[in-house]
């Protein structure tokens, strides 16, 4: 999109509440209630059920009345996007690991509740204040801690992509038998099916096959989030020890 394409999703976010339209009858609806129905629609149908259409039946208005607030499809995903994401921790102090593992694990909450939102936050696209909330905490927590603002940016995209890729991994595993509503992650379910498979071809896998023995013998525990994240973490300490040492 160009910026002149943004323009309509950026005074929907950051510009003043519109007034409503100038003709016709006023039916009472705000920015909040239409980000709020396509937000209940995309928990139950999924992104792709939140059409305009559909949004405006929920609303019970006419898809034209609802085109005189939202004029489409990618400008009512941004007020549904800016209107799911839950509020950024707002912690100041404190050491910079535990605010970012703090920020990472309401991130995963906030996927896990809204699955749709690993759709709608791919890409080059405005941001609402919410959103760039979540950004600024991070990058705060990083403050101070020697690094560069491009090494700071990058740190939290990566990050940031350890928990999606955690959130793709259970959504993924919910979407079939033996979902987490049954008590299996995602790590527990790969398991069980290369169990099978190991079961008759395991003598080719001798490391797949202790690596799965040891888990196993270890309670099988889902922990892909914490180890990713302790070794993210890990790895941004030496970074700062060695700049701080001169190295």
């Amino acid at each position: 999109m160009t910026s002149e394409q943004w323009g309509p999703a950026v005074r929907l976010l950051w510009g003043p509440p519109p007034a409503g339209p100038a003709r016709g009858p006023k039916r009472g609806l705000t920015l909040e209630g239409i980000a709020r129905a396509g937000i209940e629609i995309a928990d139950a149908e999924g992104l792709a059920g939140a059409s305009m259409q559909r949004v405006a039946a929920e609303l019970a208005v006419t898809k034209m009345a609802l085109y005189r607030y939202v004029p489409g499809k990618a400008e009512l995903v941004a007020l549904m996007v800016e209107g799911a994401m839950p509020a950024a921790a707002r912690s100041t102090g404190g050491p910079w690991r535990e605010r970012l593992e703090e920020w990472a694990r309401g991130l995963l909450e906030g996927l896990r509740l809204h699955p749709w939102l690993l759709e709608a936050t791919v890409g080059v696209r405005v941001m609402g204040p919410r959103e760039l909330e979540w950004m600024e905490r991070a990058l705060a927590a990083l403050d101070g801690c020697g690094l560069t603002g491009a090494e700071a940016m990058d740190a939290v995209v990566l990050l940031a992509g350890h928990v999606r890729g955690i959130a793709e991994q259970e959504r993924a595993a919910g979407a079939g038998p033996g979902s987490r509503a049954a008590g299996e992650g995602p790590d527990a379910q790969l398991a069980a099916v290369l169990g099978e498979v190991m079961r008759e071809h395991g003598e080719r896998f001798p490391a797949l096959g202790a690596a799965l023995a040891s888990a196993a013998a270890h309670g099988g525990r889902d922990q892909a989030l914490e180890f990713g994240l302790g070794r993210i973490l890990d790895g941004l300490e030496l970074l700062m020890t060695r700049r701080a040492g001169g190295h």
